[in-house]
């Protein structure tokens, strides 16, 4: 495998391999094992005729860093294989990626359908940047009611989206489900697989059409950069639908030059991802750069490791948290007791990742104890890195939304989000074990055990009381 000039990642390999080898080629002049940083934004040109055919896109070479760069290649090369798809862009951040993934969709005038439970980022991109645009969203209210999907779909509707486990609350959908629906709709499903990786789903298998993620993430693991990348599935078939999807069915050339091959035409089953790459990231511009693109295919390398001790080490604290009598609930799918329990078994077997919620009986004043005296956990907004972080969404990431809004979206005072790290997991328990220690001296939860016997009192408790 190391002397080959053919890139890794079609002979469908075990995971692990492919995480370390697919989308390698080896340098021809060096020798060089592993793919260098190309910190280059241009690239030469032979001759005048060289580069005519460069920019006419004959020759299939590179032009700029802004379209390509052959360090950014080898890594999409790798994603392609680990998602089992048929190409993929690299972008400057997740953010970055599911905006240029749906803008390859939509234009003005456009509408598309989104479950309802999703990273509040998305949101408020979908509710005010992409209005701004002309493009509509709705969200269903039941993800797993066809009717109600169908209800909803428009004579310009078209694109389904979602994310396999959202963030924070973990409320899982079937994707199944909604990729039939969609595919029976001729639309489009574009999903975020961030929190999962395709260690855990690969939703292409599953019927999606594109998956997005931020690579910020899981991917690069290491909180070091930022990163996003679009996955083509390759499994839609744009020429279906001409009318719905025009940018690939019509001359490419433009009015200038009706006999030039339309997308579809020129690139078959990657049409879409070339006009993504091409006509919006290239002319929009979110470049990543070369350095981050190194950073994530190290990161890459070991992910099956860590998103393996990931999900065992927020399952064991998942686990802890439901036994605590301060805690109402505990929004993790990898427990029996979680609504999701069953759609986790189903597309889940290798865990249901290790970011979630769970929310204390004492509100805000509760989670302003808890975060303040963990010690281990890092208090960041961020997840996916191999450091257990935790956070408040209420006063951080959802803190511009009402109150009814948050409690319409299951975001108490009290509910506060973890991101499990790769520590040891005694050490992640002993370090809550201090945090709500801290809780339980508290005056309120001193006054509370008294009228609730069932609550722990330690003997540290007495001494503050008497204090």
């Amino acid at each position: 495998m190391t002397t080959t000039r053919q890139a890794y990642g079609e002979d469908n390999f075990g995971f692990s391999t492919e995480q370390v080898h697919a989308g390698e080629v080896i340098d021809a002049e060096f020798g060089a094992r592993i793919t260098p940083i190309y910190l280059t934004a241009g690239f030469l040109f032979d001759s005048f005729d060289h580069a005519e055919a460069r920019f006419a896109g004959e020759d299939g070479g590179l032009v700029y860093t802004r379209y390509a760069n052959p360090t950014h290649t080898a890594v999409e090369a790798k994603l392609t294989a680990m998602e089992r798809g048929v190409d993929s862009l690299l972008v400057a951040s997740g953010q970055a990626a599911i905006t240029v993934a749906l803008l390859g969709i939509l234009r003005s005038g456009d509408h598309f359908l989104s479950t309802p439970s999703l990273y509040e980022g998305s949101k408020t991109l979908f509710r005010e940047n992409f209005e701004r645009l002309g493009i509509e969203v709705e969200f269903v209210d039941d993800p797993h009611d066809l009717g109600e999907w169908k209800r909803r779909v428009r004579p310009n509707t078209r694109a389904i989206y979602g994310e396999t486990i959202p963030n924070p609350k973990n409320d899982l959908i079937d994707i199944d489900l909604i990729a039939g629906f969609a595919r029976a709709e001729g639309l489009p499903f574009v999903i975020d697989s961030t929190a999962s990786t395709p260690y855990l789903i690969r939703p292409i298998e599953h019927g999606a059409n594109i998956v997005v993620h931020s690579a910020s993430k899981f991917l690069s693991g290491h909180g070091a950069s930022l990163a996003g990348v679009v996955v083509d599935g390759g499994n839609f078939d744009w020429a279906a639908y001409p009318e719905k999807f025009p940018q690939f069915n019509t001359p490419a050339g433009g009015p200038s030059r009706p006999d030039s091959p339309t997308l579809v035409q020129k690139f078959g089953r990657k049409a879409y991802l070339e006009y993504t790459r091409l006509v919006i990231a290239g002319r929009f511009g979110p470049v990543l750069s070369p350095i981050n693109a190194f950073l994530l295919q190290q990161g890459l390398e070991t992910l099956s490791l860590r998103v393996e001790r990931h999900c065992r080490n927020a399952l064991a604290v998942a686990t802890w948290l439901e036994q605590q009598p301060e805690v109402v609930s505990v929004d993790y799918p990898g427990l029996a007791s979680n609504p999701s329990h069953a759609i986790a078994l189903k597309h889940y077997p290798r865990g249901t990742g290790s970011v979630f919620g769970f929310t204390l009986a004492g509100g805000r004043d509760a989670a302003r104890t808890v975060i303040d005296a963990v010690e281990l956990f890092s208090r960041m907004s961020h997840m996916g890195d191999v450091r257990s972080l935790i956070l408040h969404p209420a006063s951080t990431s959802h803190a511009h939304l009402t109150d009814d809004e948050r409690d319409a979206l299951g975001i108490p005072q009290g509910l506060i989000r973890l991101s499990v790290g790769i520590e040891d997991d005694v050490d992640l328990l002993d370090d809550l074990e201090r945090a709500f220690a801290a809780l339980r001296r508290t005056p309120e939860n001193l006054a509370r055990s008294r009228h609730h016997p069932t609550l722990p009192l330690q003997s540290s408790d007495l001494v503050v009381s008497a204090e």
